[in-house]
């Protein structure tokens, strides 16, 4: 099986993420790909945090049209402690050690890669598939990966410029704007019945 792993705080899922996992599934000739909600993002903290539960289920409601695709994974939600990607990574391959494992990344992700716990090991377990996106500069790329070993196996796909983003979506919430059509519709009717992003709903 070839399986890719999209990792992120989801918060909420839009079009853009759904896209990128497409384009890697089509691209990089996956069998599937999964969604991977974080619990704690080691980086930075996650902004107007509804709860990793409540960001699980967008994730789940934004495929749930896909699954022959697409999938949701709940092992950092119910890992306690910051989801580093090297111990998911570690998991997933000895639950399936016979899958390859291909993580999927922005371009500008992948530029940090150096800094992150343990990359080198990341590249041993994984596949880097990067998304080719406007705003970092391949050479960036290149010099990042070329200082870690394993680097070199790095593969590249093509990614459409969308100009979405969750915190666009959370903006459009608090002033009472629509959501549909930059998320799916099941994603924009759960945010909606809980009063998530108003700052007065369930935290």
């Amino acid at each position: 099986m070839r399986i890719g792993i999209l990792g992120g705080t989801f918060n909420p899922p839009h079009l853009g993420h759904l896209v990128c996992a497409q384009e890697a599934y089509l691209q990089l000739e996956l069998d599937r790909v999964t969604l991977m909600p974080a619990r704690i993002p080691p980086h930075k903290p996650v902004d107007e945090e509804p709860g990793p539960e409540h960001r699980l289920e967008l994730c789940r409601l934004a495929v749930q049209s896909d699954e022959a695709r697409f999938e949701v994974s709940d092992l950092e939600v119910r890992r306690a402690g910051t989801s580093y990607t090297v111990d998911t990574l570690d998991e997933l391959h000895s639950r399936a050690p016979d899958s390859d494992l291909f993580l999927i990344v922005g371009s500008d992700i992948a530029a940090g890669l150096p800094r992150w716990r343990d990359p080198e090991r990341v590249l041993s377990i994984a596949t880097l598939s990067i998304a080719k996106r406007p705003g970092t500069a391949r050479h960036d790329v290149d010099a990042a990966l070329g200082a870690l070993e394993g680097g070199e196996r790095a593969r590249f796909f093509r990614m459409p410029e969308i100009g979405i983003s969750s915190t666009m979506l959370r903006e459009r919430v608090r002033a009472e704007q629509p959501i549909k059509y930059f998320t799916p519709d099941a994603v924009a009717d759960y945010i909606d019945r809980h009063d998530l992003y108003r700052g007065n709903g369930e935290q």
